[in-house]
């Protein structure tokens, strides 16, 4: 995801993962869920919260099901094609169809749809991505080398347009759903069956080695018109699940030197003190959460963290209390932060230009991995309740008072049919042509899409806080232990 582009004051030429968003062409969703749906309209107001446990129940209860509907109603019931956002017209992005397939059996545990919708929804987008033609041809192919493309038409689910790239991170978001899904239906029956063998197939024709273009690390991704992106995958990101499925990969796995080469960055890159926490540092506070949506760190310490006396569960729950710690100092003095009011994240924001607030010029951007701290803080006041929600596990303790807050004294301009939206309160300029959102007088911009990669974490997070729906399932995959110990980790439930 991008940090920033070098210049805020235009439309970047090239601003990253969200490039292609608003084209023409792109397909439109409906709105209504498919067919056999278990339908659920939630009130959008509701009754203020108190402290008491059932009021935080009832949060999280609304929230998991208001999120998991995101998924279950905008995917193609057909091809699994998961929209990047909605209700904007969007193409199809990869990483957010690995997050629709961890959604399915949250579903199912939560009594939202049955197992035979569930496994009806699984085989479809697998059977899908396992037929899909690949090929290293500029166009009409899903990817290529066992890699997906990062966005894909949402009608053919070929390569959106020329220069999006065969993603490595992306590809690996996408696995990881298959394999939770791998080991989650694990029943005796032929289409479960056939879900596990898809799974197995699409996982094992990816060659990791092919993308070790300046070996041993792993290359960003790959165009056919101009070969390998100029930049590798090391830590400390969002990335770890990458290298974790190239190790455990059955058939092109990668060498050891591969993660050590990922963490070889970590102590001048990453590591340092930060608003009251030593840990590895990511701006965005995605990073610290994608790769913990599959993978239960717990007790796991790879040579590195061996060292350091803590492990990667620990680092991330350090990260969320600097998230917080952070909001609290507000150091850019930018309206609405504070103690429950943070989540500084890769997200949606009001449009990229230069306006005066508090007596200096500040930039704002349509979309950025914002991020706190580091060397690359990029902030502008921009808030994604997403980024609080997805450390659930790490730090319920604020993460739930930080979810009720926005709710209680926000809902009604950023809690909508499907959760939470971005806001920005210090944004209230109204001479402004919006990329993304809008202005509410009294209020200031809030975003009026969801997008599928910032509803995933969220949903995989609030499953494995409430009962460790995604960890469970994960911690019997045989791919992911193999991994995890080729990556030297031990201890925890992997001993």
């Amino acid at each position: 995801m991008p940090i920033i582009p070098d210049d805020v004051t235009k439309p970047p030429a090239n601003p990253g993962r969200r490039r292609f968003i608003g084209l023409a062409g792109a397909v439109a969703l409906s709105a209504l869920g498919p067919a056999g749906c278990q339908s659920f309209t939630p009130a959008i107001r509701r009754p203020a919260l108190g402290d008491t446990p059932s009021d935080a129940k009832a949060l999280l209860d609304d929230l998991e099901r208001r999120t998991f509907d995101f998924f279950w109603n905008t995917t193609d019931p057909a091809t699994g094609l998961a929209p990047d956002r909605w209700p904007t017209p969007s193409f199809s992005s990869v990483a957010a169809v690995g997050f629709a397939l961890t959604a399915y059996p949250i579903g199912v545990s939560r009594g939202f749809i049955t197992r035979a919708q569930a496994r009806e929804r699984v085989l479809a987008t697998l059977r899908f991505f396992r037929n899909a033609p690949q090929g290293p041809e500029p166009t009409g192919n899903v990817g290529y080398k066992g890699f997906f493309y990062h966005f894909l038409d949402m009608k053919t689910g070929a390569r959106f347009a020329a220069d999006v790239e065969l993603s490595t991170v992306d590809t690996a978001l996408l696995v990881a759903g298959a394999l939770y899904c791998q080991s989650w239906f694990d029943a005796d029956d032929a289409s479960e069956a056939e879900i596990r063998r898809l799974a197995e197939e699409i996982y094992a024709r990816i060659d990791w080695r092919w993308a070790q273009t300046r070996p041993p690390s792993i290359s960003h991704g790959w165009r056919p018109e101009s070969g390998f992106i100029e930049a590798d995958w090391k830590g400390y990101n969002e990335a770890m699940i990458v290298y974790l499925l190239a190790l455990g990969s059955p058939t092109f796995p990668v060498e050891l030197a591969a993660w050590q080469a990922w963490t070889s960055t970590y102590d001048h890159a990453s590591w340092g003190n930060e608003y009251g926490q030593t840990y590895l540092r990511f701006p965005p506070i995605f990073g610290h959460q994608f790769s913990h949506c599959w993978v239960d760190f717990r007790g796991l310490r790879d040579r590195y963290m061996r060292q350091r006396g803590l492990d990667y569960f620990e680092n991330s729950r350090r990260a969320t209390y600097a998230q917080q710690s952070y909001a609290i100092a507000n150091p850019e003095g930018w309206s609405g932060y504070g103690r429950d009011i943070w989540g500084i994240t890769a997200s949606d924001g009001p449009a990229d230009i230069q306006r005066e607030y508090g007596g200096r010029q500040r930039r704002f951007i349509s979309y950025a991995g914002r991020g706190m701290g580091g060397a690359h803080t990029y902030d502008d006041g921009t808030i994604a309740p997403y980024g609080a929600g997805s450390s659930l596990p790490f730090a319920p303790e604020i993460v739930i008072p930080a979810l009720a807050a926005m709710r209680e004294r926000f809902g009604e301009h950023i809690y909508d049919r499907y959760g939470f939206h971005a806001f920005n309160q210090s944004f209230t300029f109204t001479d402004v042509k919006l990329t993304h959102g809008r202005v509410e007088p009294g209020f200031g911009w809030v975003d009026t899409d969801y997008l599928g990669i910032e509803q995933g974490p969220l949903l995989a997070m609030l499953g494995n806080h409430r009962g460790e729906l995604v960890w469970t399932a994960m911690r019997r995959n045989a791919h992911l232990k193999r991994g995890l110990r080729r990556a030297g980790f031990q201890g925890g439930w992997l001993d």
